[in-house]
């Protein structure tokens, strides 16, 4: 098991993406009541908990490699030290979703939760289909197939999520399949004030564009060009996060979208998907 989890996921990424960042990259937003968005070069993680009526706290994806200390230091000055989160809920397998997992697994020694179609990606069983850096966008396109696609091993800490939508350690939250950027993608949703954690089913940067990556200028877009590969599955999943009316919206790139202006945006999208999101060329596009 130690074997396993020692395996070094960051040595295909370090040179190829770690120099990318953002301005907003160490900025955390409270996004919602004990809703916390911290961005991180170019990804978003997230920390639900109260830490005032109670220590409990979830981490919400893990970032790239080289992400731990910036987690644990947020996670300290706001839960308090030594203070280690319930579980880890994954959205996805990504390489920018799950870099710095396996060294926080090993920390804390805790579970990660993820839907049961990616459990391959995290088992060691399989890998993600490459980057396609022929596909319509810009130069952050053009570069992906210098990022991983490896799955990792995450041994006995990884499970699968509830059949009935539930999280575990999250009573208020539960969990909505968007399978399109990857099969077993997964967005959360608190009832109670519609708040959701969207993961890469859309996203609120133009991912593709190293400019607009840097700066964060908001516009809301489709899941990252390059490691789609079922463009209607995401429209489709697109469509079911606009049903819900959320009020606020987490995505994991880009700076997180609140009232009419997220409602106008993800109709639009919904609406113009085809235009706005889909590629016209690539090696996904059907």
């Amino acid at each position: 098991m130690e074997g396993k989890l020692n395996q070094e996921l960051k040595s295909s990424f370090d040179h190829a993406i770690l120099p990318l960042t953002s301005l907003t990259s160490g900025k955390c937003v409270e996004v919602a009541s004990h809703i916390y968005c911290l961005c991180i070069k170019i990804v978003n993680v997230c920390f639900i908990g109260n830490p005032i009526e109670t220590s409990e706290w979830i981490l919400i994806d893990t970032g790239m490699p080289k992400s731990v200390n910036h987690i644990m230091e947020f996670a300290e000055s706001r839960f308090g030290k030594d203070n280690k989160p319930k579980a880890i809920i994954l959205t996805h397998g990504h390489f920018d979703h799950v870099g710095s997992v396996i060294e926080l697994v090993k920390k804390w020694d805790i579970p990660v939760y993820a839907h049961t179609l990616e459990m391959p990606f995290l088992t060691g069983e399989k890998d993600y289909p490459e980057p396609d850096g022929s596909v319509e966008g810009g130069i952050v396109a053009k570069i992906s197939p210098l990022f991983p696609n490896e799955g990792i091993d995450l041994g006995k800490y990884i499970h699968e999520l509830p059949l009935d939508g539930s999280i575990p350690h999250m009573p208020e939250w539960r969990w909505i399949h968007t399978p399109g950027h990857t099969p077993g993608h997964i967005s959360l949703f608190r009832n109670t004030d519609h708040s959701l954690i969207a993961g890469d089913a859309f996203v609120t940067v133009k991912q593709d564009s190293l400019y607009k990556v840097f700066t964060q200028e908001k516009e809301i877009n489709g899941p990252p060009r390059y490691l789609t590969t079922d463009w209607q599955k995401a429209w489709d999943s697109v469509k079911k996060l606009q049903e819900l009316n959320p009020k606020a919206v987490i995505t994991g790139h880009g700076l997180p979208m609140f009232g009419e202006e997220l409602k106008d945006s993800l109709q639009h999208l919904v609406t113009e998907f085809d235009k706005i999101a889909i590629p016209d060329y690539g090696r996904y596009i059907k």
